[in-house]
């Protein structure tokens, strides 16, 4: 009777086994919903659309993007953790995916259990900018500033808890200097102030700057990399102005609904990691800033783990209080 009992559910798994590859190897039959839970035009936004259009193609079905901002990208989040776990709802989030659970006390999904990781799309520096005016034309100016002044200096962020306002948090701990966080609504007000010298500097993603630092709109004085910015190859970066080791780099990536098929989720990475070989999309890609990158699910979750908890590091030395 074991020996019948063992067979039977032996025999169970490979009829399921067989199911799921069954079901991998005609994914997909239908269109596929991308959820980017940030506004049209941010940089996940302009990534995702990048990687749906050519996923479209390759997949052989349409790749629909939605845009579902809000609360820090909870809201959009939120919908693609409650989307069915088959593979036809994916989505596309920046870093501050990695930075919600470190600001926020509840979220109403679990970051690290609710969603499979599935792709990292690619990453960009933040470059230090201020008005072209500005007093401070070195991050040594910046920093000999603030420590004249100790939180006065005042810099710009698009929110309390945004990845704008931790590395520059990050940048004033690895400095040992105390800074005046001022939040904005947005990145373009944030701009506007720095621009006016109203705020001494913003820590911007290179795709949103870009345009204003060729146009002399804005000073670049620093990258956030280890390695200088190909779009920015005269600007050098915080480490090699004393800030030794800095690294922080805004990234974008790719998740599942929890539950996803791994035959679903392989297929789903191997299409993203082709798509960042393409020619055409690594000239897109250069002209933003954004360097292509490629990991498997489980260095992908690793990598997200880590960021969690770096921004976990940066809050608390921080005292930033919990929204």
């Amino acid at each position: 009777m074991k020996n019948r009992i063992l067979l039977v559910a032996m025999a169970a798994c490979f009829v399921a086994a067989g199911i799921t590859t069954a079901f991998a190897q005609g994914f997909p039959t239908r269109p596929i919903r991308m959820i980017v839970p940030l506004s049209p035009g941010s940089g996940a936004d302009i990534v995702g659309r990048i990687i749906a259009k050519y996923m479209g193609v390759g997949l052989g079905k349409a790749v629909v993007v939605e845009n579902l901002p809000g609360a820090g990208g909870q809201i959009g989040t939120l919908a693609a953790v409650k989307a069915p776990a088959d593979g036809y709802t994916v989505m596309v989030q920046s870093a501050s995916h990695g930075a919600n659970p470190a600001i926020y006390k509840a979220l109403q999904y679990d970051s690290l259990k609710d969603l499979v990781d599935l792709a990292i799309l690619g990453v960009t520096p933040y470059v230090m900018v201020v008005s072209p005016t500005s007093p401070y034309p070195s991050i040594r100016a910046v920093v000999e500033a603030a420590k004249a002044k100790p939180e006065q200096l005042p810099f710009a962020s698009v929110g309390i808890g945004s990845v704008t306002h931790l590395v520059g948090e990050y940048f004033a701990q690895m400095a040992g200097i105390r800074l005046l966080h001022v939040p904005y609504k947005g990145g373009p007000e944030a701009i506007r102030d720095v621009a006016a010298g109203r705020v001494a500097f913003y820590m911007s993603p290179i795709n949103t700057a870009i345009g204003l630092i060729k146009d002399g709109k804005l000073k670049a004085i620093g990258v956030s990399t280890l390695r200088r910015a190909d779009v920015l190859p005269e600007v050098p970066t915080l480490d090699e102005q004393g800030i030794a080791g800095f690294n922080m780099t805004l990234w974008y990536g790719m998740w599942v609904p929890a539950g996803t098929p791994q035959t679903v989720v392989r297929k789903l990475n191997e299409e993203v990691k082709r798509i960042l070989q393409l020619p055409e999309v690594r000239k897109q890609y250069a002209t933003l800033g954004v360097d292509p990158v490629s990991m498997s699910p489980e260095d992908f979750a690793k990598f997200v783990r880590q960021e969690i908890a770096t921004n976990q590091r940066i809050v608390k030395q921080a005292g930033i209080e919990q929204q």
